[in-house]
């Protein structure tokens, strides 16, 4: 890094990083500060030289991705995707995990006006479509991955939420079971809704009567599955099955029910969403949505890479890979 960035840092009494966002007319920093770090310019006589303002302008041939938590494996093989591709074309890959709290997303997409990143995939549910929308209105490149954004240049890839659920939950009741669960995600995401869709949708077409006590959000988490389910116990509302919107709450859903000497399948039959590795070997393995993760990252990462070095042609930019139901040990039991 200059020197003199350094220097002016010091006596601004901010990070080069700091001097660097000034200097690169970055909206995230303060008027406050930014009125310090000119006079910290000023006062030292600091004048950038045209070799540096290039350097910032060229490409960093460098993606982001921001994950609300890398340990879930929904989202490392996504991630696999995407540094693959990524890779094959040159490009690096930075990985951003937000641990689940919105303030961090919303400082990581900081790395775009940065210049830090050429390009930000998203594969997260929390940060709203108005600030994706900001962010591409400015300029910037921006894709998501697992859901879809009302906006004309935003690369989007997902699955069919709607239908897989629908298909997910009409399984269950063809096993019998007329008194169905549902444990969603975070309650605010587009996700969710989509999923819940489907699974009122199949309830209506089995003519069964949709329950709203039957409803809870366990924020795709395993502790939040384990607690929406104890929940659902406590309700005294008697059900034989639960569709869980991911495998992890599905997990959370499998601890419960160990607790309190509940027997899959026989009492209650789960059915998750994901595919994650780990759940052809839980006891009884589980039924889930094989969601296509390796690809849903590596198309998506292969279609913006494309848009960025203006090679994409497509009118589209919303793309939808089929997902398959996979019936296992869980839903097994015939009521």
């Amino acid at each position: 890094m200059d020197k003199k960035i350094v220097d002016v840092a010091k006596r601004a009494g901010v990070s080069a990083a700091t001097v660097s966002r000034v200097l690169n007319e970055s909206s995230l920093v303060s008027e406050k500060t930014k009125i310090k770090v000119l006079k910290a310019i000023e006062e030292m006589d600091y004048h950038p030289n045209a070799a540096a303002k290039h350097l910032r302008s060229q490409r960093t041939m460098t993606l982001g991705i921001i994950v609300p938590d890398i340990n879930v494996s929904y989202f490392s093989e996504i991630i696999k995707g995407i540094e693959n591709k990524a890779y094959a074309h040159k490009y690096k890959v930075l990985i951003c995990d937000s641990d689940n709290q919105i303030e961090k997303e919303m400082e990581y997409l900081g790395l775009l006006p940065d210049k830090t990143v050429d390009g930000m995939i998203l594969v997260t549910p929390r940060v709203s479509d108005d600030t994706i929308n900001d962010y591409v209105q400015k300029g910037y490149v921006i894709g998501v991955v697992g859901r879809a954004v009302v906006h004309e240049n935003i690369l989007s890839c997902k699955t069919d939420n709607v239908k897989f659920s629908n298909e997910a939950v009409r399984h269950l009741v063809e096993q019998g079971h007329q008194q169905i669960a549902y444990i969603g995600g975070y309650s605010d995401s587009l996700e969710n809704y989509e999923r819940m869709e489907g699974y009122m949708k199949a309830l209506k077409e089995g003519k069964i009567p949709f329950l709203p006590t039957l409803i809870d959000n366990g924020d795709f988490e395993e502790t939040g599955g384990y607690q929406a389910f104890s929940r659902l116990l406590e309700r005294n509302q008697s059900f034989t099955a639960v569709y869980c919107a991911n495998d992890e709450m599905a997990l959370g859903v499998y601890r419960a029910c160990r607790e309190r000497g509940i027997r899959i399948p026989e009492d209650m039959a789960v059915v998750g969403v994901d595919n994650n590795r780990i759940t052809e070997y839980l006891l009884p393995s589980l039924s889930t949505v094989e969601q296509p993760k390796y690809e849903m990252g590596a198309h998506l990462t292969e279609k913006l890479i494309a848009q960025m070095n203006g090679n994409e042609q497509s009118a589209q930019k919303k793309y939808v890979i089929e997902s398959k139901l996979i019936k296992r040990e869980s839903s097994s039991f015939k009521r």
